[in-house]
C-alpha cells in the first residue's frame, strides 16, 4: 500500500533523533536490519537506546527467523520476540513447522504470536505466495496458539480488513489482538478500537498520501495506541527510503504527535505503558 519507488530510495541512514523516551519498539526485524549475533544486536539496541527506546520486540515471518528471534531476546534483555509464519508464507506451515513454532512459543521472552493474518495484496503479485485459503487456514491456527499460551496474536493486514475480521469472529479472537502497522480507514478504526483490539502505528502515519490512515488516528484512544518501526521498511518523513532502525522510532511518534495535536513525551508515555501491559513486560526485567 505504501511501497516505496526507486526514486525515493536512499542509501543514507538518518540521523539519531533527539532523544525520546520512554518508548518500547512494538515491532521491528533485527534480522532484516542487518543484525547476525549478538554484537549487531547489542549495536542496534544501543542506537536505539540513545533515541529513548528502551526495548523492542522483534518479529519473525519464517521458521528461520523465528529461531533466530528466540535466540536473539536471549542475548540482550531489552530485545523480545514474536514468532509465526507471516501471511505470504503460509503454505510453509506443515506439522513440523508446527511443532517448532509451539515450542519457540512457549520461551518466556516470546511475549506474541505473530506476525500473522491475511495479505490479499501479494497473491498474484509475489510468485510462491501462499493463497487465500492457505492463509485463512494458517491464521485460525496461530489464533488458537494465541489462546492456548496465553500471548498476544499480532496481526499483519494488507488489503484484507474484511478477511481479518471474518476469520476473528469465526475462530474467536483472543485476549489480546495488536493489529500491527495499523494502515486502514477510519471504519475499521472504530471497529477495532470496540472490540478491545490494540492498533500499532508505523511511520506510515507521517505519509501525507495516507489520507485514510491519518483520518482514523484521531479515534485510537491511548490505552489501546502502540508505535512500531517495522525496521527496516517504512522509515517516516523526510526519511522515507532510507534504512530503517528502531533508533528511528522517535520520528513517527513526533509525527504522530504533531497529527492528533498532543505532546510527543505524552504519547512515548502512554505508548511506552501499553507495550509494557499488552507484552507482560513487566515481569522480564525491562
Amino acid at each position: 500500500m505504501y511501497d516505496v519507488s526507486a526514486r525515493e530510495r536512499r542509501s543514507e541512514p538518518p540521523p539519531i533523533p533527539e532523544p525520546l523516551a520512554p518508548l518500547v519498539d512494538a515491532h521491528t526485524h533485527l534480522d532484516a536490519c542487518g543484525a547476525r549475533d549478538a554484537d549487531d544486536v547489542r549495536a542496534i539496541l544501543d542506537r536505539a537506546g540513545a533515541a529513548g527506546v528502551a526495548a523492542v520486540v522483534t518479529i519473525a515471518d519464517d521458521l528461520e527467523s523465528a529461531r533466530w528471534a528466540a535466540e536473539a531476546a536471549d542475548w540482550d534483555p531489552r530485545v523480545y520476540a514474536a514468532v509465526a509464519l507471516h501471511p505470504t508464507r503460509a503454505d510453509g506451515l506443515t506439522a513440523e513447522a508446527q511443532t517448532v513454532i509451539e515450542r519457540l512459543a512457549a520461551h518466556p521472552r516470546v511475549v506474541a504470536i505473530g506476525e500473522t493474518g491475511m495479505d490479499l495484496y501479494w497473491p498474484g503479485r509475489l510468485e510462491g505466495c501462499a493463497d487465500p485459503a492457505e492463509q485463512r487456514e494458517a491464521f485460525a491456527w496461530h489464533i488458537d496458539l494465541a489462546k492456548r499460551t496465553g500471548k498476544p496474536l499480532m496481526i499483519h493486514n494488507r488489503d484484507a480488513d474484511a478477511a481479518v475480521l471474518d476469520v476473528l469472529r469465526a475462530e474467536g479472537a483472543p485476549e489480546t489482538v495488536i493489529f500491527h502497522c495499523f494502515s486502514s480507514d477510519a471504519a475499521m478504526a472504530r471497529t477495532c478500537v470496540d472490540a478491545g483490539w490494540l492498533l500499532s502505528l508505523s511511520g506510515t502515519v507521517s505519509f501525507k498520501n495516507a489520507r485514510e490512515l491519518r483520518e482514523a488516528v484521531p479515534l485510537i484512544p491511548a490505552d489501546q495506541l502502540l508505535v512500531e518501526t517495522d525496521a527496516p521498511f517504512l522509515t517516516p518523513h523526510p526519511f522515507r527510503g532510507a534504512p530503517n532502525e528502531p533508533y528511528c522510532l522517535p520520528y513517527t511518534v513526533r509525527a504522530l504527535a504533531d497529527l492528533v495535536g498532543r505532546p510527543a513525551e505524552t504519547l512515548a508515555e502512554e505508548s511506552f505503558a501499553t507495550a509494557v501491559r499488552a507484552y507482560g513486560l513487566a515481569s522480564c526485567s525491562l
